[in-house]
């Protein structure tokens, strides 16, 4: 792990516990502890530290009826709840069971996205899932068969890519469910999903677009220009 990328995680960290972590990587890393116990701990630990920061602050009274507006909204969203992903699940089609198996906190936005634009296609054995949390950062969930090849690229910002499930690799190592690669602007990589490592998902979070090398980035530059 480099100074940067130890750097980049902590910021997360910090930016947990201190309660303003983008919804972006709130998402992220509130999915890496539902894989990983240790993850899971360090944020309860986050959260112990948030908590007694907030006990030590003078409490401020509650407007007039905010009570009732609170009770109320609590109402509004335990019946969206209970509202079926109906025409969720049949977009879904064959890969509804592989994302019933990924991480819970992901399923909401994640049939939203299904209902209303579903999967793309990027190239063979490579599709992507826009997702809309809010936040200010790109959040996308790829789903990668066995064999998918993303062509060398590199990163106008720091990308955090949190393996949900299967395994990938690139220069500078291997990716199992429960890892996250930290990419930033002077990394080039080319994640492969091997063919023995079966179906891969990811929740890629970034704050800067993507740049390809090689051929496929002189088209890119092509067309931005245009």
């Amino acid at each position: 792990m480099t100074r940067s990328t130890e750097n980049t995680i902590g910021d997360i960290y910090a930016a947990y516990a201190a309660g303003t972590l983008d919804p972006g990587f709130k998402l992220m890393l509130e999915a890496q502890a539902q894989i990983r116990a240790d993850i899971a701990e360090r944020m309860d630990f986050a959260s112990n530290i948030s908590g007694a920061f907030l006990e030590a602050e003078t409490p401020t009274a509650m407007l007039s009826g905010a009570r009732a507006a609170a009770l109320s909204a609590i109402d509004e969203l335990e019946q969206e709840d209970a509202t079926p992903f109906g025409d969720a699940a049949i977009n879904a089609g064959n890969t509804l069971e592989e994302m019933l198996s990924l991480p819970e906190n992901l399923h909401d936005a994640m049939f939203e996205a299904v209902e209303n634009d579903g999967w793309s296609r990027l190239m063979n054995g490579i599709e992507r899932l826009p997702l809309n949390v809010s936040s200010e950062a790109e959040v996308e969930l790829y789903r990668l068969t066995p064999g998918a090849k993303v062509p060398s690229h590199r990163h106008e910002g720091v990308e955090l890519t949190l393996v949900l499930k299967g395994k990938f690799s690139d220069e500078t190592g291997a990716f199992c469910a429960g890892d996250v690669s930290v990419k930033g602007p002077d990394d080039t990589h080319t994640p492969t999903v091997h063919s023995d490592d079966g179906i891969c998902y990811t929740l890629a979070v970034r704050d800067g677009g993507l740049r390809f090398t090689g051929a496929r980035g002189v088209i890119q530059r092509i067309m931005d220009i245009r």
